[in-house]
């Protein structure tokens, strides 16, 4: 993306912040494994939102004042001797051409510039992502820096600045469009190399390392998440990831997968026979599970609750299972059905924003429902992704096989 979009993307936040603060945004850095080894670095999906920069260590700053904001970003310095052991530092040059950040300062000037600011203007907030999914999780660099700034200025009030940027990423730039889209065609040559590939007898992990090399050989360098291999009863274990089970005639195998593409990610599910063909059985509940997705792709589009999409796809599930013998009673679905039927897609696969609202165009979200029968073993998934637009939806990963009779057509060859 060009640094236009970012410049973009700070300014409409920018507008929300108040008079007199300053804001810090922390890329982050690699957590530590084990010996002399760090994890792979992701950076700080707000961070990269904000700048498009994906090093570490590096902090935005923005200050505003008298209606204006000013923006210093601060940068590791390049180490010659280091150098040759990692690689070279982003140069100030390359991280204002990405970012469109004028004023970049190497880190080492961070506190006496953030001092100088306190010292000098009438700063009263300081707005940071203190973004916490549970209480037991371990402190941050940002809430440490939080309770740091709090005990040398006390006066400080500390806010959140977590749910603006969220509502911002809520609504995807046709640039980001853009992305989502090449990372669900990377994942489509994926699905069709499991396809081509799956065999009685398997492992789960090898029908998967067909999915893995596609990626590879795309450049694609991390996945939207762990993917789910899971065959017969393992399908009925949501989040499944053992992935080392064999693959048995007749049985059913469902992915859940996703490639990401410049740190924007597909979140596909397909469930299709090993052996290339469908029991009748199986072709009943598939098709339910079908119906429903059709259901939820025909009404989503501006103006509708979120939670509609999920009562639209238990409606069509319940009258499914009651048809198939499964249930009596559209209150005992939750024994075969117990997630929601949609999330948000974009920079985080389980993407940010609220869901107590109303769906708006520009909006990119998953349609998966499911039926997961543990007494049949049998754990059928189907996921697309959906693009709100302004009088409906697009269907973003509409090209990846999945009728009963694509996939039975396919596998035949």
């Amino acid at each position: 993306m060009k640094k236009i979009l970012f410049n973009v993307i700070r300014n409409n936040l920018c507008d929300k912040l108040e008079e007199n603060s300053i804001t810090l945004m922390f890329a982050g850095q690699a957590p530590y494994k084990s010996g002399d080894e760090t994890y792979a670095f992701t950076p700080n999906r707000n961070f990269y939102y904000l700048t498009g920069l994906n090093r570490e260590k590096m902090i935005l700053m923005l200050v505003k004042k008298n209606g204006t904001v000013e923006e210093t970003l601060f940068i590791e310095k390049n180490d010659p001797i280091v150098a040759r052991w990692v690689g070279e530092k982003m140069p100030k040059a390359i991280a204002n051409e990405i970012s469109g950040v004028g004023c970049i300062k190497f880190l080492e000037e961070f506190e006496e510039t953030f001092g100088g600011v306190m010292n000098k203007s009438k700063i009263d907030n300081l707005c940071l992502d203190l973004e916490r999914q549970q209480f037991d999780l371990a402190m941050t660099s940002t809430q440490s820096f939080a309770k740091l700034a709090m005990e040398r200025y006390p006066y400080l009030r500390i806010k959140n600045i977590y749910h603006e940027i969220a509502k911002l990423r809520l609504i995807k730039s046709k640039e980001e469009i853009e992305l989502i889209r090449e990372a669900i065609d990377i994942t489509d040559s994926g699905i069709k190399a499991l396809m081509s590939n799956s065999k009685v007898g398997m492992k789960e992990y090898q029908l998967e390392a067909h999915f893995d090399f596609i990626l590879k050989n795309n450049g694609v360098t991390d996945y939207a998440f762990h993917t789910i291999a899971a065959c017969g009863v393992n399908a009925t274990v949501l989040h499944y990831d053992q992935n080392n089970s064999e693959l048995e005639d007749g049985k059913l195998v469902l992915f859940d997968l996703g490639a990401q593409y410049k740190y924007y990610n597909a979140d596909i599910s397909r469930t299709f026979p090993v052996n290339g063909k469908f029991t009748e059985r199986q072709k009943q509940v598939y098709n339910v599970v079908l119906r429903a997705q059709e259901a939820v792709t025909k009404i989503a589009r501006p103006g509708i609750l979120f939670s509609v999409l999920n009562e639209t796809a238990k409606k069509v599930l319940a009258d499914g299972c009651i048809e198939l013998g499964l249930i009596k009673e559209a209150s005992e679905l939750p024994k075969y059905y117990f997630h929601g039927v949609s999330h948000y897609l974009g920079l985080d696969t389980h993407d940010v924003g609220s869901r107590d609202i109303e769906l708006k165009a520009g909006m990119v979200l998953t349609n998966e429902p499911g039926l997961y029968i543990e007494e049949e073993n049998m754990g059928i998934r189907i996921e697309d992704n959906l693009l709100i637009t302004d009088d409906g939806c697009e269907n973003l990963s509409k090209q990846i096989i999945k009728t009963i009779k694509e996939i039975e057509e396919f596998m035949a060859k």
